[in-house]
């Protein structure tokens, strides 16, 4: 049973390896990259490496993934929300 859950992973693994190249968009690529990261630590977890797995966890998805997230504000690649009191009045 277990070997069935580590193959699935394996397999999302390498889904989240090719999504991260064929994004189009930055933060869809930094959302995958955290995806990736979690799951490795939950694999590290299998393996029975805890240390590995915590240091995958809070690096990897945690620290790189919060320094994309400025990056990415810093360059503009993420529009910051609009806090207006008029309503959006475009039309289709």
């Amino acid at each position: 049973m277990t070997k069935i859950i580590l193959l699935l992973l394996l397999g999302f693994l390498v889904v989240c390896a090719i999504g991260v190249s064929c994004a189009k968009s930055l933060l869809v690529s930094v959302v995958i990259f955290m995806s990736y990261s979690l799951v490795m630590s939950i694999i590290w977890i299998f393996l029975e490496s805890l240390d590995l797995a915590i240091t995958e966890a809070a690096v990897g998805a945690g620290v790189t993934s919060v320094l994309f997230f400025v990056t990415l504000r810093k360059i503009n690649a993420v529009e910051e929300e609009k806090e207006s009191d008029e309503p959006d009045t475009k039309k289709l």
